[in-house]
């Protein structure tokens, strides 16, 4: 029985500013900083290759000193509104209905809330009572494969069912006002929010991408590199700048084995789908997928459109595979990275 992709839609944050529109509040939040670290920072922001990003407030309301509370409390009303949005949009288009759906994952890891989004998408779509729910939190950006993971299993073992994997970040509503660090700089120069919903089933007639194989793998000793530290100000962005070189020294370890496990090699593999995790990382695994002769010219697209927006990101690389229509009996690989450390890996076939 196969558990396929039948449909994934984005919802984008109602406020977005392209970068050079971002740039005076960030000169306004660093004026009384260093000016040698002030040009720094400003061409750190030039330089991230992220063109535009949306957010769920107002820049005047990030660079605004809020408290964990009430950025929270924007988090906690905002990704609802998102999240429903973004579920609706996937059902349209495959023309299903919120009770269609029988397995619910919510994923999110840039605000706290319980109960969770999910309980929250049951009551205003009117969903099955007998829904199953899954939030899924504290899995950063790889979250989005892995909610698909838990999926793809729960259908495996329930033929004639669907499932629905919400995604939604808030990156925006994490930024510390007074965190100087370049783990924070960083973080704000790459990240933006958004949402997106990807449907699932185990129907035969259903039609979509079949998942072939999933696989996690988990670097030993890697905890520190990255995630948030709970502070009294919010989350506060952990993010080793040696993460790029980790991915390359495991990278044969992670798609190697797993593609010949599917009696297959990297030129069986049509179409890439990684997560943007900002440029340097986008970089790396360029630079390793080129000498491999693959591009990840989508993944570098959704970075420069929209930014990082942790979990949801990568189903936005695959929402533009999707949309394209691609022949039948193309390959796809998913892959993302996240806080652990650890790489979620999927094989799509179309």
């Amino acid at each position: 029985m196969a558990v396929k992709i039948t449909s994934v839609a984005k919802q984008l944050p109602q406020y977005s500013r392209e970068t050079k529109d971002i740039i005076p509040f960030v000169k306004l939040w660093m004026q009384d900083q260093d000016s040698r670290f002030q040009r720094k920072v400003i061409k750190l922001f030039e330089a991230a290759a992220v063109d535009k990003r949306y957010s769920i407030m107002d820049p005047e309301e990030v660079f605004t000193a809020t408290t964990f509370e009430e950025k929270n409390n924007i988090y906690a009303r905002e990704v609802v509104k998102l999240a429903e949005k973004s579920l609706k949009k996937s059902l349209e288009k495959v023309s299903l209905k919120a009770t269609d759906i029988d397995y619910i994952i919510t994923v999110s890891c840039t605000g706290i809330m319980i109960p969770s989004m999910d309980a929250y998408l049951i009551n205003s779509l009117k969903m099955k009572q007998d829904i199953v729910r899954l939030p899924v939190t504290e899995m950063g950006c790889a979250a989005g494969v892995s909610g698909i993971i838990y999926a793809k299993n729960f259908l495996k073992s329930n033929p004639n069912k669907r499932a629905a994997v919400v995604a939604v970040e808030a990156p925006t509503a994490t930024f510390q006002l007074n965190d100087y660090s370049m783990t924070n700089i960083v973080s704000a120069a790459i990240f933006g929010d958004g949402a997106s919903s990807v449907i699932l089933s185990s129907y035969e007639e259903d039609i979509g991408p079949k998942i072939i194989d999933e696989a996690m793998y988990h670097f030993y000793n890697s905890t520190n590199m990255m995630g948030f530290k709970l502070v009294n100000t919010g989350l506060q962005m952990i993010l080793d700048k040696e993460v790029p070189k980790k991915i390359s020294d495991h990278f044969p370890a992670i798609v190697h084995p797993f593609l010949e496990k599917n009696n297959i090699t990297i030129d069986d593999v049509n179409h890439l789908i990684f997560h943007p995790g900002g440029k340097k990382i986008v970089q790396t695994v360029e630079d390793l997928f080129g000498v491999l002769g693959k591009n990840i010219n989508d993944t570098k697209e959704v970075l420069r459109l929209y930014g990082n927006m942790s979990s949801a990101t990568v189903l936005y690389v695959l929402e533009r595979f999707m949309d394209r229509n691609p022949v039948k009996g193309e390959r796809g690989l998913m892959l993302s990275f996240g806080p652990g450390f650890s790489a979620q890996r999927i094989l799509l076939e179309w």
